[in-house]
């Protein structure tokens, strides 16, 4: 039987240099950084009022609005960009404030409802309608492998009976708020559902939990992928500052998603966990089916 002609791997969409659609925060860094340590090139487009100069100052980039699709566009295929990731916080705009041109007016239309969605169904058709453009999608986690959160208790200090009652609540309510395309994240405090992620983000949903805690030990905070989530857009992200923020909020832990929560700085957010007798637990498949 003779085989059939096998098509060859496209090679050039890995040689070419890696487009950064940037949002705010230091993951844009982050990526471009761990693009070019794999000697890959690498070209950001800032977001206007989002993306922060000084990370991205020492990368090749330009700053347009998120409006400025025809620009956008044809800068990434001039740089010869085939790979891009969306990657960093994004508020989302008012149409007034998004002001698009007119290819931005005919994305949007191709974008349609999900325009007006929440944020996992608008990132599913940003991404479709990218594809459509020629362009191939990758998530950050495809370029920061080394920064997924693993499964298991990363800290000397463990939840006990009461914090995995509140962790298995925590994950209920997660469940519920992502299938909604709501948020990600919740507080939890002996089987009290303290605060709800939203559009305002974790640290802002930890700051208001001070003053709604009960008498007696802290609650925790649950961070999970949405089900159903594109994956290439928006993991959850913790870091140091959410542990910080977690311990000023009276909490006494953090549980995420394991291999699908992104962590800046490990070893700080873990030394600031410690300090402060506060466990961090990565979930695994067995503790999500709760």
């Amino acid at each position: 039987m003779r085989s059939r002609p096998t098509t060859p791997p496209d090679l050039s969409a890995v040689t070419a240099p890696l487009g950064i659609i940037a949002g705010s925060g230091p993951l844009p860094a982050q990526v471009a950084r761990a693009a070019q340590a794999a000697g890959r090139d690498v070209f950001i487009i800032g977001l206007d009022g989002h993306a922060e100069a000084d990370r991205i100052a020492p990368f090749p980039h330009a700053f347009l609005r998120m409006g400025a699709a025809v620009r956008m566009l044809a800068l990434l295929r001039e740089k010869g960009c085939r790979d891009l990731v969306l990657v960093g916080p994004v508020r989302r705009p008012s149409f007034r404030d998004l002001r698009p041109d007119g290819e931005g007016m005919r994305l949007l239309t191709r974008i349609g409802r999900a325009a007006f969605a929440g944020d996992d169904g608008l990132l599913k058709a940003v991404i479709r309608v990218l594809g459509e453009e020629g362009f191939h999608v990758l998530g950050a986690h495809e370029v920061l492998g080394g920064l997924i959160g693993r499964i298991g208790l990363m800290t000397k200090a463990a939840p006990d009976e009461q914090a995995r009652a509140d962790i298995a609540r925590g994950i209920a309510v997660c469940r519920a708020l992502g299938a909604a395309d709501v948020g990600q994240g919740c507080v939890v405090q002996a089987g009290v559902v303290l605060a709800v992620e939203a559009v305002e983000g974790t640290d802002a949903m930890l700051a208001r939990c001070g003053p709604l805690a009960w008498p007696g030990p802290g609650g925790v905070l649950v961070k999970l992928v949405k089900p159903g989530q594109d994956r290439r857009a928006d993991l959850p992200t913790i870091g140091e500052q959410t542990v910080q923020c977690a311990v000023s909020a009276g909490l006494r832990g953090l549980a995420f998603e394991g291999g699908g929560t992104i962590i800046m700085d490990r070893d700080r957010m873990v030394e600031a966990a410690d300090a402060a007798g506060f466990f961090v637990l990565g979930l695994g498949p067995e503790a999500l089916k709760a």
